[in-house]
């Protein structure tokens, strides 16, 4: 038996290699998508650039609006408007993200201690940028406040903050590792769903089912190659988090490659399935890739799970990204404990054995 799986895994792996495209495929991409997701993939509000209309031009809306220029890497430009519609279309066209307007007795409840109000309009179809970026506006008013005249200063609460786990809140910290989940089921899923497509299409799927080799050797002998180029693209990508962009590696490296492991195993599973039921490789890849869009989408990767609809987020526990993106984050940078890692562990354990139990059941009953 283990010969006849030897020989399997020599064939695909050889099968994969001989083939300047498919080598092409495993190689270029990854590394372009590697480099691109790292550096474009972030959650950082930077050089934007908001509108002011200023219908006070006192002193203290002046000194406001030269306080809202002063954070460079945020804000790239402050755009002075004139009246309420242009203000209204340079938002309405994404000119600005935000438009902080001062009516026109700012400067004078001001100096008659008086409640003095700053509207804020944000284009809510960039909700996170505008949310921070309404923060940052709340946070230079309310400490210009704290420096008026007649202020209680010594009475205010100082605020000090700490983050955990991420000092200086680098959005790479948070992205980069978890392009390991991303990158290995693209390439996972390629492999495999490529496999039994492109044997038919050569024509040497019915001599592997009429050979000795059994549904589940054809099954192990197909998964073992998927499972060492996707250990080795996630290890590429490891490494290139660690050095390149200075993550700490912070948990057990044998649980992380032991998630990684029947993290793979169940993408695989799923590529397996989706091999055994279409004919050709163009509709292996878009099935493939019909399968990645939601994948990616429901995984956490980029939108808290937690914010979707009761009935979305059920549909997530079928998803092995979910658990595999929680333990990658949790043992690069706070050293998940190995229970916790069991936890987000057994459900890609279930998932894995389903996907490859229903593969291996498909090729049964082609045999029948």
């Amino acid at each position: 038996m283990w010969q006849r799986i030897r020989s399997l895994i020599i064939k695909e792996l050889w099968a994969v290699w001989r083939d300047p495209k498919g080598r092409a495929m495993l190689i270029i991409p990854p590394i372009i998508q590697m480099v691109l997701f790292s550096f474009a993939a972030t959650l950082e509000v930077k050089n934007v650039e908001i509108a002011v209309l200023n219908r006070d031009m006192g002193g203290h809306s002046i000194e406001l609006m030269q306080r809202l220029a002063g954070a460079k890497d945020l804000v790239r430009r402050v755009v002075v408007m004139h009246d309420e519609e242009e203000a209204t279309a340079a938002l309405a066209a994404q000119d600005v993200l935000m438009v902080v307007r001062f009516g026109a007795d700012f400067s004078r409840d001001i100096g008659a201690r008086r409640p003095a109000s700053v509207d804020i309009l944000l284009d809510g179809r960039r909700s996170n940028a505008a949310q921070i970026l309404e923060g940052y506006v709340e946070s230079i008013v309310d400490q210009y406040q704290g420096e008026l005249p007649g202020a209680a200063r010594g009475q205010q609460p100082t605020l000090v903050t700490r983050a955990f786990f991420n000092p200086n809140l680098e959005s790479a910290w948070n992205t980069v590792p978890c392009l390991t989940a991303i990158l290995t089921m693209l390439v996972g899923l390629v492999v495999t769903g490529l496999s039994v497509a492109r044997e038919r299409e050569l024509g040497t799927f019915e001599q592997l089912l009429v050979s000795p080799a059994r549904p589940g050797e054809i099954i192990v002998g197909k998964t073992v190659p998927g499972l060492l180029i996707g250990l080795i693209e996630g290890s590429l990508i490891i490494g290139f988090a660690h050095f390149v962009f200075a993550v700490p590696l912070g948990g057990s490296l044998w649980l992380l490659y032991l998630s990684m492991t029947v993290y793979l195993a169940a993408v695989i599973g799923v590529g397996l399935f989706i091999s055994s039921l279409v004919a050709t490789q163009q509709q292996a890849m878009l099935g493939a890739f019909t399968f990645v869009a939601p994948a990616i989408l429901l995984s956490g990767f980029a939108t808290p799970i937690a914010n979707m609809p009761d009935w979305l987020q059920l549909v997530t526990l079928i998803d092995p990204a979910r658990y595999f993106i929680v333990i990658i984050r949790g043992v690069f940078l706070k050293d998940m404990p190995a229970g916790l890692v069991l936890d987000n562990l057994w459900p890609m354990v279930v998932i894995a054995v389903f996907t490859l139990a229903t593969a291996s059941w498909l090729f049964r009953r082609r045999l029948q």
